[in-house]
């Protein structure tokens, strides 16, 4: 494509270890079908992180053969905290746990790297556009959607019209802090989970690796002595393991997961009864599972989420499509909106 001629955003997704960009066109097109990854460097602060995404950048325009010229704008989505403008919390993150990243500009400073605009996304939210848009095509302007992503944490977004919903301080979407139900949801006994962030009770508390790791996996390793997982080397570890050993029928795998579908379905009637969305998307790890145990965890999300009939009859439940490109493609899309004025 020679300058002059049509008109492209750049996608970039900026993770803990690895960065993946991708183009859109101004028709709506993506012009990369597979991951181009390249480490992030994060962890060695914003001065080494910086060059290495705008390497990134470089990279997608030269593997594609997309003049510089011909760029519009960038859409970059970060792991959070930041704000809505791509400011990273001076609380730090597990990404971003290098002091120099203490409300650290993100967004401006690859704007001034560029000398482009950039649009900014969590990768929550980025991931939640790109489903979103996926589903419902030209439609997707007229549509609501919640995306629940279950990883290391509890990410998510919320999509009104086809936009984020992002908030007056950015914090908008963070579903996995949502405060859920617990009556039902622990056994006798049980304690009641404690999240990072320092709530009680949330659905990252339960719903995440880090849920499994320091709450569910903790109490449920009590009730099976003996359990193949307690000679792991850590809790770590063994969170790490309770997936395959699930998708084998363990039941104190499948227990511990049922008790995911439970918070991941109570999180999603919180939902219902406040935005009324016409699709509740799930993604990350449980849904990445062999076949037989997603549509098993699907099943039970479903059996635990309480919808009017009117609502059983309007909204689907769907997976979050495409996960590892999800966050470039969705910060695509943002970017690709904002152009168009949307």
């Amino acid at each position: 494509m020679a300058p002059g001629e049509a008109w492209v955003v750049v996608g970039l997704d900026n993770g803990g270890t690895k960065n993946n960009a991708t183009l859109l066109d101004a028709s709506g097109r993506f012009l990369v079908d597979d991951l181009l990854e390249s480490p992030s460097r994060v962890t060695e602060g914003p001065e080494v992180a910086l060059p290495a995404l705008v390497a990134s950048f470089e990279d997608v325009l030269r593997r594609t053969g997309i003049a510089r010229e011909n760029v519009r704008a960038v859409g970059l989505d970060t792991p959070g905290p930041a704000s809505a403008e791509g400011v990273i919390s001076s609380r730090g993150s597990t990404n971003f746990a290098h002091p120099g990243w203490s409300n650290y500009d993100f967004r401006a400073a690859l704007e001034a790297r560029l000398e482009l605009p950039v649009v900014y996304n969590n990768d929550g939210n980025a991931a939640a556009l790109y489903a979103h848009y996926q589903l419902f095509g030209p439609l997707a302007a007229q549509r609501a959607s919640i995306s629940a992503i279950i990883g290391t944490g509890f990410g998510g977004g919320v999509i009104e019209k086809g936009h984020v919903i992002k908030g007056a301080a950015g914090f908008a979407g963070e579903l996995g802090h949502v405060h859920i139900p617990m009556h039902g949801l622990l056994e006798p006994g049980q304690p009641l989970p404690h999240c990072n962030c320092g709530f009680d009770g949330d659905a990252e508390s339960v719903a995440s690796l880090t849920g499994i790791e320091k709450n569910l996996l903790p109490y449920w390793l009590s009730r099976y002595p003996g359990h193949a997982l307690a000679k792991a080397e850590s809790l770590g570890q063994a969170a790490k393991l309770v997936r395959a050993y699930g998708e084998n029928g363990d039941p104190l795998a499948l227990a511990l997961f049922e008790q995911q579908a439970k918070a991941v379905g109570r999180l999603f009637t919180i939902a219902a009864n406040f935005t009324d969305p016409d699709a509740y998307f799930l993604g990350g790890g449980v849904v990445e599972a062999a076949p037989h145990f997603r549509q098993w965890f699907l099943a039970k999300v479903r059996e635990n989420t309480a919808l009017k009939e009117e609502q059983i009859r309007a909204a689907r439940l769907e997976v979050v499509p495409d996960l590892d490109k999800a966050g470039a493609r969705g910060a695509a899309i943002a970017a690709l909106e904002t152009i168009h004025g949307h």
